[in-house]
């Protein structure tokens, strides 16, 4: 008989891709990096515990192009800055990712709030634009001027707070106690420019990034980096705590996006 493609697979075969998976050579991306002071009280309010708010209440958008060999990747992030167990960080709200391909080891594995978006980077000379965007509307924008180059960071290393939890099969609640996951990136740069710009947030019922407004501009950089990631459970956290915030996870329950535009046949 044939070989049944989605039969078992054997124990070398697991092994091996494993193995491949392990061993992933430095993919680079070129990203615009914003970062400013925004209200404190609603940094708190996007908070789950047990997250609690940084001194400074800072907001980042992160907006690259990936360059994965033949599979181009648009790749962004709308977080908070927070802090746990004396740990300080980031909180995702938002990650839209241009392929189902990245939304699936990061949402599942870590907990990412990915989602399928728009994500654009363009440069022409000295004049940058980047934007996140989700049914239609550029919630993040970023535009400026390129203004000069930085010095190279030393490498880094990076924390990212996300929830990892499973919806229930009825409906409520969860299948099982939901857990936090500190994601640790080792960073490194091989360019860092500094732009001259602003951040533009616009109304989404989607993605309401509105209601972290820049108060105070910090920095606005483009840059070239790369990054690896592993990620471990620090905590199981209180289910009934952490259910007033899984909205930031999915769009409107009711799926009306899902249904065709008023007035079709």
């Amino acid at each position: 008989m044939a070989r049944v493609r989605y039969g078992a697979r054997t124990e070398a075969e697991i092994a091996a891709a494993r193995t491949a998976s392990s061993r992933l050579p430095d993919i680079w991306s070129t990203g615009v990096v914003a970062i400013w002071e925004t209200d404190p009280d609603a940094v708190a309010a996007v908070l789950p515990p047990p997250l609690k708010p940084t001194a400074r209440p800072l907001a980042r958008v992160n907006i690259s192009k990936v360059d994965l060999p033949g599979y181009p990747l648009g790749a962004g992030s709308f977080a908070v800055a927070a802090a746990h167990d004396g740990v300080e960080g980031w909180y995702p709200l938002v990650m839209p990712m241009t392929h189902e391909r990245a939304l699936v080891g990061g949402r599942e594995v870590f907990g990412e709030p990915k989602k399928l978006g728009e994500v654009v980077v363009e440069r022409d000379g000295l004049v940058v634009r980047a934007f996140l965007a989700r049914h239609g509307i550029a919630f993040a924008e970023v535009r400026g001027a390129v203004a000069g180059e930085l010095p190279l960071p030393e490498p880094v290393q990076k924390t990212d707070f996300y929830f990892k939890f499973l919806p229930a099969v009825d409906g409520s609640g969860f299948e099982a106690d939901p857990v936090l996951v500190h994601c640790l990136r080792n960073e490194k740069v091989r360019k860092l420019e500094r732009i001259t710009g602003d951040v533009v947030l616009r109304e989404s019922m989607y993605d309401p990034v509105a209601d972290l407004p820049v108060r105070r501009l910090v920095e606005i950089t483009i840059g070239e980096k790369t990054s690896d990631q592993r990620g471990k459970v620090v905590e199981r956290v209180d289910a009934q705590a952490l259910l007033p915030y899984i909205h930031q996870r999915y769009d409107d329950p009711a799926q009306v996006l899902d249904a065709p535009p008023e007035g079709s046949t």
